[in-house]
């Protein structure tokens, strides 16, 4: 496929549909491919935090209280995003050197295979060890198909392919909303193994970008010459990308910690507002009441990321990336407390959690469409793979100290809001982050 003549248009930004004309056929099918992985990565990924409460009570026996179904759920989720940061940064790696789609089809089979995993567990460390698999490939699939995208796509559609690539994540959110108001917890992780069939599909019509096979032949070209290679994931801390690798690393971390250290428990902050609601009912039927009211609130937050997703690439090209991080991270610092601290009743909660999602959830839009602009193609993925992923692992020990202050504050919603207070040295990140509106890939 000739990428070449559309990368070649002018970089002013789109300012209406008519820029859909200028895209080629296949430039929408990698666009739809990687968004398919990006909807089941973003779906096998949150079904555990919809699910942890039953799963852990069940899995922990009779002993089970409220304590220590936190303490087990918060290792749980450690280790998957232990296992997603790992995968990120090691596919991010091979994908610079065995390709974008054969890392792709990889690490869909291994989030696939192992969600399905999930559902045979017999205990709670085994769960934990089929988590940390899953994490593997669900790290690694986002930065192989942010590459693949922005590598394919026009110079100056980029940011419109990034918004729609990362609005993919809304739907597989709210499939697994969805799911687990019908399925028990270990059907849900069943259902989670289906998107293993995908990967047919990838590898029979998906090629390799243009852009880096031409960097695979330079960089063989050189290796003969030199008699060396040099590593990609090295490469990141020389004179020429620290800065990027640093602040890139540091805005992830932000946007992820209060990702996943805030939104996974709004699920459990869900079931606290509801819980007087539920001593009415019979143990079954407020179950279900309970398990209904989470579904909800997981899908009314996505209603709002998805629009958020979309409006980032439009401030993003409008104002530049800097700018729309900035928008983002001050909606987020508010919208927290406003939906749980300030609010009054399951009502006014799920009349905020779609701004509430807008913000928080819509802010990683930013990142297919600002770390691929980073970093030139020959590391490109592993830039991509590694920034967004150290941010996880620091995220990871987030989320720990978040069940941490679950127990301190005895109240979900409390430490959710707390957590929110990490936008605010985002905002001092933003200060030093490299503006790349306008910039073509090399």
């Amino acid at each position: 496929m000739k990428e070449a003549r559309e990368n070649s248009a002018s970089d002013v930004p789109a300012s209406s549909f008519g820029w859909m004309s200028e895209v080629s056929r296949y430039q929408w099918l990698v666009l739809l491919v990687a968004w398919m992985g990006w909807v089941f990565d973003s779906m096998d990924g949150t079904l555990f935090s919809l699910v942890q409460k039953p799963a852990i009570t069940e899995l922990l026996g009779p002993g089970a209280n409220a304590a220590s179904v936190g303490l087990f759920s918060s290792v749980i989720f450690c280790v998957q995003l232990l296992g997603w940061a790992a995968g990120g940064i090691a596919f991010g790696v091979m994908a610079d050197y065995l390709g974008r789609t054969r890392a792709l089809a990889a690490t869909i089979l291994i989030y696939s295979l192992f969600t399905g995993l999930s559902a045979v567990a017999a205990n709670w460390w085994q769960l934990a060890l089929f988590r940390f698999i899953t994490g593997l490939g669900l790290g690694g699939e986002w930065a192989a198909g942010a590459a693949l995208v922005a590598e394919v796509w026009p110079n100056r559609l980029r940011a419109r392919a990034g918004a729609i690539l990362q609005s993919a994540a809304a739907v597989g959110f709210f499939l697994a909303g969805l799911l687990s108001r019908f399925f028990s917890w270990r059907a849900v992780f069943v259902v989670g193994a289906i998107p293993a069939i995908f990967v047919l599909f990838i590898r029979m019509i998906v090629k390799e970008p243009e852009a880096w096979t031409a960097a695979r032949e330079k960089r063989r070209a050189e290796s003969v010459l030199s008699g060396k290679t040099a590593f990609t994931l090295r490469q990141l801390f020389s004179p020429l990308h620290r800065r990027d690798t640093v602040t890139a690393s540091a805005l992830a971390f932000v946007a992820l910690l209060a990702l996943w250290g805030g939104t996974m428990w709004i699920p459990a902050a869900i079931r606290e507002i509801s819980a007087p609601e539920a001593a009415q009912m019979s143990a079954d039927a407020a179950q279900r009441f309970l398990a209904e009211r989470a579904g909800n609130g997981v899908m009314l937050l996505n209603v709002g990321s998805l629009f958020g997703y979309l409006l980032f690439s439009l401030l993003a090209d409008r104002f530049g990336r800097r700018p729309a991080f900035l928008f983002y991270f001050i909606g987020g610092a508010i919208a927290f407390p406003a939906t749980f601290l300030f609010s009054g009743g399951i009502g006014a909660v799920y009349l905020l959690l779609p701004v509430l999602g807008f913000f928080t959830l819509g802010v990683t839009s930013g990142f297919p469409i600002y770390l691929p602009e980073l970093f030139p193609t020959h590391l490109r993925t592993t830039g991509v793979g590694f920034c967004y992923n150290l941010g996880r692992i620091v995220t990871a020990a987030g989320v720990f100290i978040t069940g941490a202050l679950v127990g301190f504050f005895g109240s979900s919603a409390k430490a959710a809001s707390a957590v929110s207070l990490i936008y605010l040295p985002g905002l001092l990140v933003l200060l030093v982050a490299r503006e790349t509106r306008g910039h073509k890939l090399v």
